[in-house]
């Protein structure tokens, strides 16, 4: 029962982590603005590719690591990659972003990764 709740949970993680990517190398202003900082309209677009490429490319090693590796492995993954929203939750207070973007998106999201990190050691 443990088994796939865990790793669906770590599936659905990988596959938005993908899908925000992509959406900040589709549409890098609107993403922006979901993710707590909008851009500013001179700004370097250059920035906006850099994260959509490195959440793609965290995504899509999430997917195979869970294709390809033990659920310790995974686990790993997770339990490092929730620095990432962690971060993220700090570069919005940071920047002029509000509370509810940084705690209700990103502080909430590195919760959920850490919570798939102890399903998965649990295995």
């Amino acid at each position: 029962m443990l088994s796939p709740l865990a790793y669906g949970l770590a599936v659905v993680i990988s596959l938005l982590v993908v899908v925000i990517g992509a959406r900040f190398l589709l549409q890098p202003e609107a993403a922006a603005a979901g993710y707590g900082v909008p851009a500013k309209p001179d700004g370097d677009r250059a920035y906006l590719t850099v994260k959509g490429l490195r959440d793609l490319t965290y995504g899509l090693l999430g997917l195979a690591l869970i294709a390809f590796a033990t659920p310790t492995a995974v686990a790993w993954y997770m339990l490092l990659g929730a620095l990432e929203p962690l971060g993220d939750t700090v570069i919005v207070l940071r920047n002029g972003g509000t509370k509810a973007a940084a705690f209700g998106i990103h502080f909430a999201t590195a919760v959920v990764v850490l919570l798939d990190a102890v399903l998965l050691f649990a295995l």
